[in-house]
């Protein structure tokens, strides 16, 4: 069987050393074709007409390149940006400095932006609307309002919760895109360009091999590259092959559906506690000796998304993927008291009697 071919590392000039992974332009970015296409005939209308931009929204689930595409869009347009979160922005006064600051057609930038204080919120309004901002001075009677004009700009805003925005905010934004998850394909495309850029040699096997394990997500499939690069230049020749792949990735404690090791104890602890499930999160968090939010925030995402577990009115399931993955048999189909798991009807699994708005959840 012939060898999959290398892909040398090469070096144009735009390739910093720096390992800065993100393209640098929207026509390098791989995947969100439909995004891609949409911004692109946003940004090109905006500059025939020589108008600001209008204000966009990004959501979608971390480390799919909300970011990426709020960066690329100054430098196609050839205006500067600033950058700030919304964690950042305790008080209306804190976001004064980046509106009066934003020169004509310039980016201001508020990623996790859902994370805004109320009356940070409403400040933006006005802004976003009118390019006009209000400033009170005085109390009482002697209080005086100065209208304050802003050049025109674009607001961009980066969300992973875009429900947690309120409506009114929402609505100012002229664009509004969601970002799904990458294919296979598509980030095997990127794991090869992030190689080349790190000057690692990777066969296409091993690409694919990293992207399988990624779980759709571009930042993920770059943090497994640069531990898979790490580990190749320490107990092998520097290149990665399928062989150090796989060996690093099991070290890393990945397995072949991308799951870590925090996942893989969720799912033994739901099987073999509490028989399969239902099962509350603060019953397993309890058990796990972790978080409750932990689960729910970080552990639980991927195996809904991959059908490892599902959620019901009583708690969390183990699904049948599960068992297969962790090479597990099947609980009998009753146990005790007639549900799986030995569980009365409406009990869940940490023995509270269930009203169909369980606080498990």
């Amino acid at each position: 069987m012939a060898r999959e071919p290398i892909l040398k590392p090469d070096e144009p000039e735009n390739l910093d050393d720096d390992r800065d992974l993100r393209p640098q332009r929207m026509g390098e970015m791989v995947g969100q074709r439909e995004v891609f296409e949409r911004l692109q005939i946003a940004v090109d209308a905006a500059q025939k007409r020589n108008d600001p931009l209008g204000h966009m929204l990004f959501d979608g689930p971390p480390g799919l390149g909300k970011t990426t595409f709020a960066m690329c869009i100054p430098r196609e347009l050839g205006v500067p940006v600033q950058l700030t979160s919304g964690a950042a922005l305790s008080a209306p006064k804190d976001l004064v400095p980046y509106l009066t600051n934003a020169s004509e057609r310039s980016v201001v930038f508020i990623d996790e932006i859902h994370r805004l204080p109320k009356a940070v919120e409403e400040y933006l309004y006005t802004a976003m609307e009118d390019f006009r901002i209000d400033i009170v001075h005085g109390e009482g009677t002697n209080a005086r309002t100065l209208n304050l004009w802003l050049k025109p700009f674009t607001l961009i805003g980066a969300t992973t919760r875009a429900g947690m925005l309120s409506a009114p905010l929402r609505d100012r934004f002229v664009i509004r895109e969601h970002l799904d998850f990458y294919t296979v394909e598509e980030l095997q495309t990127i794991v090869e360009r992030a190689a080349r850029i790190l000057k690692v040699k990777i066969d296409r096997v091993s690409a694919s091999e990293i992207a399988r394990r990624s779980r759709g997500t571009p930042r993920v499939a770059n943090n497994l590259l640069r531990w898979v690069r790490d580990y190749a230049i320490s107990r092998a020749d520097g290149e990665i092959t399928m062989a150090v792949t796989t060996a690093a990735l099991k070290m890393a404690g990945v397995d072949d559906l991308g799951l870590g090791k925090q996942e893989r104890r969720y799912l033994e602890t739901l099987i073999t506690v509490f028989g399969g499930g239902p099962a509350g999160v603060e019953a397993l968090a309890h058990t796990i000796n972790t978080a409750p939010d932990t689960l729910s925030d970080e552990v639980e995402p991927y195996l809904l998304r991959t059908a490892l577990v599902v959620r019901t009115p009583r708690g969390r399931v183990a699904t049948s993927k599960s068992y297969q993955h962790l090479k597990m048999s099947m609980p009998t189909a009753e146990g005790v008291g007639g549900q799986p798991g030995g569980r009365k009807p409406g009990e869940s699994a940490d023995g509270v009697e269930s009203d169909g708005q369980s606080r498990l959840f």
